[in-house]
C-alpha cells in the first residue's frame, strides 16, 4: 500500500515527517527505560526489602518518563498531523490548477459529482494515510529494531523468539491486503457513483418534478446507497479481521514469551530482573505492529484515493485547445472573421461545426440562432480560445488567433454562460471575478452600466 507518487509529495515535507517518525522513535526508547526502571523498582521492592526513601529517586524518574513519553507522542501526532494538512493542501491546489487547465470542454464532458468526491472525499483519505498510517509503518519497522537492541545483549533466547513471530504480522496484512485492495476499489466506485448520481438528481430536480420523475429517482439513489453499503460493509469486515488476527499472533507471541521466561525463571537461568523487564518489553515490541493492523483502512483507501488523484493529474488538454501565441492584438475597432471554420467533438461523430464563414464587424450586434446542438456553444468555446478549429482559420483585424496571446484575448471579452452562477461571497466580490484588482469606484461604475445598482442596494 505505499504509493510512490505520494512518497514523492511526502518529500516536501519530509522534515515534519521525519519528526513525527523521530518523536515516535524516541517514545520508544523511553519504553525501554521505562520497563527497566519500573522492574528495578519491583525488583528492589518485593525481593531486597528497599523501602520508600530507597526506591523514590527511581520512582521520580519514572514518572518523568512517563511524561516524557507522552510528550513524545502528543508531539509525534500534530507533526504527522501538520503533514497531512501540507499534503492535502499541495494536492489540493494541484486539483484545482490541473482542472484548470483542462478547462470548461473537459469538464462538461465529466460528471460533477465524481469530480466533487475526488476534491473532497479523495483528498480527505490522504490525510489518515499520512497522518497514521505511514508513520506508523515507519515506526512499526524502526521501534521493534530498537528493542531487539536491548534484548540481545541480555537474553539470546528472548531476541530469536521476538524475531522469529514478528514478521508473521506482516506476512498476514500482505495477505489480507491483497484481498482488500480489490474491495476498497469496489467501495470507492460505488461512492463516486453515489455522489455523481445524488448531484446529477439535484441538479435536475426541477425537470424530474416537471415529467413526474423525481420519486423513481428516490429508489434509484436508495439501490445506489445501498450498493455503497455493502462494499462499506464489505471493507469493514476485512479490517477487523485484519485487527483481529494481528492481536492474536501478538498476543499468542506474548504468551510464549512470558512462558519460556516463566520456566527459566523457576530453574534459575534467568534473574527476576531481567525476566521481568523483557516480560514488560514483549507487549511493547508487537505494540507498533498491531497499531500498524489498526491504520490498515487508512492505509488501503488511501492508496485507493491517490490512484484516482493521480490518474486525474494525468489527464492532459486536447491538443486542439488553449492556443499558445505570444502576439499582440492589432490596434483598432476588432473585427473577428471565421473562415471555413470546423469542428469535431469526438472522431467518428457529426461535427458541431461545419464550414463556418462569418464576419463580426464592430459596433454591430450579432445573435446567433439554432437548434439545441448546432454549435452555438461551440462557436462561443471557439471565440474564448478554449478549443482550437480541426480545419479553418479565426482571424481577429486580420491576424490569426492562434497567434496572439490568449490572456490578452480574453481581456477584450465579456461571456455571460448559459447557467451563470454567483459564487458564495459578496456581490462585489462577484463583480470582481473578472478583475479581482479593481478599485471600489470601478465596480460601482460596472454595477451602474449593467443597471444592476436598484435590485443590489
Amino acid at each position: 500500500m505505499l504509493d510512490k507518487r505520494l512518497l514523492n509529495e511526502a518529500q516536501k515535507v519530509r522534515g515534519y515527517f521525519a519528526a513525527a517518525v523521530g518523536l515516535g522513535l524516541g517514545s520508544g526508547l523511553l519504553i525501554v527505560l521505562q520497563a527497566s526502571w519500573f522492574g528495578r523498582i519491583v525488583n528492589g521492592v518485593f525481593l531486597e526489602d528497599q523501602g520508600l526513601g530507597e526506591v523514590k529517586p527511581w520512582l521520580m524518574l519514572l514518572l518523568v518518563v512517563i511524561l516524557c513519553r507522552a510528550l513524545c507522542a502528543w508531539l509525534s501526532e500534530v507533526f504527522a498531523q501538520y503533514t497531512a494538512a501540507l499534503v492535502k493542501d499541495e494536492l489540493r491546489q494541484k486539483l484545482l490548477a490541473h482542472l484548470y487547465h483542462l478547462g470548461p470542454v473537459f469538464v462538461r464532458g465529466e460528471r460533477t459529482g465524481e469530480l466533487v468526491n475526488l476534491f473532497v472525499e479523495g483528498v480527505e483519505a490522504i490525510e489518515a494515510y499520512f497522518a497514521r498510517y505511514l508513520p506508523q509503518l515507519a515506526l512499526a519497522a524502526l521501534v521493534p529494531l530498537l528493542i531487539l537492541g536491548f534484548v540481545f545483549p541480555l537474553d539470546l533466547f528472548t531476541g530469536l523468539v521476538f524475531l522469529g513471530t514478528a514478521p508473521l504480522i506482516p506476512l498476514f496484512m500482505v495477505l489480507i491486503g491483497k484481498w482488500a485492495e480489490g474491495l476498497t476499489k469496489k467501495q470507492w466506485a460505488a461512492l463516486s457513483r453515489m455522489s455523481a448520481h445524488f448531484l446529477d438528481v439535484l441538479q435536475g430536480l426541477t425537470t424530474l418534478k416537471i415529467f413526474g420523475r423525481s420519486k423513481s429517482q428516490a429508489q434509484v439513489i436508495a439501490r445506489v446507497s445501498d450498493d455503497f453499503r455493502e462494499s462499506t460493509l464489505g471493507v469493514l469486515r476485512v479490517a477487523f479481521l485484519s485487527a483481529l488476527v494481528l492481536e492474536l499472533l501478538s498476543t499468542l507471541s506474548t504468551a510464549v514469551v512470558a512462558v519460556a521466561l516463566g520456566l527459566r525463571l523457576i530453574y534459575g537461568q534467568i534473574s527476576f530482573a531481567q525476566a521481568f523487564f523483557l516480560l514488560l518489553l514483549a507487549p511493547e515490541f508487537y505494540l507498533p505492529l498491531r497499531l500498524l493492523g489498526t491504520q490498515f483502512h487508512a492505509g488501503t483507501a488511501g492508496a485507493e484515493a491517490a490512484k484516482r488523484i493521480f490518474e486525474f493529474l494525468a489527464q492532459v488538454p486536447e491538443e486542439r485547445g488553449f492556443h499558445q501565441g505570444t502576439g499582440e492584438i492589432p490596434p483598432g475597432p476588432l473585427r473577428i472573421s471565421f473562415q471555413d471554420v470546423s469542428y469535431t467533438y469526438e472522431k467518428d461523430r457529426a461535427p458541431a461545426l461545419r464550414g463556418m464563414t462569418v464576419d463580426l464587424f464592430p459596433g454591430e450586434i450579432t445573435a446567433i440562432v439554432g437548434e439545441s446542438g448546432s454549435g452555438k456553444s461551440t462557436l462561443a468555446y471557439l471565440l474564448l480560445g478554449l478549443i482550437r478549429p480541426d480545419r479553418g482559420q479565426i482571424n481577429i483585424n486580420g491576424v490569426p488567433m492562434d497567434q496572439i496571446n490568449p490572456e490578452e484575448w480574453r481581456r477584450n471579452l465579456a461571456f455571460a454562460p448559459q447557467h451563470p452562477h454567483l459564487f458564495s461571497g459578496t456581490v462585489a466580490e462577484n463583480i470582481r471575478l473578472g478583475r479581482p484588482d479593481a478599485s471600489d469606484e470601478e465596480v460601482e461604475e460596472a454595477v451602474k452600466l449593467a443597471g444592476a445598482g436598484q435590485f443590489i442596494q
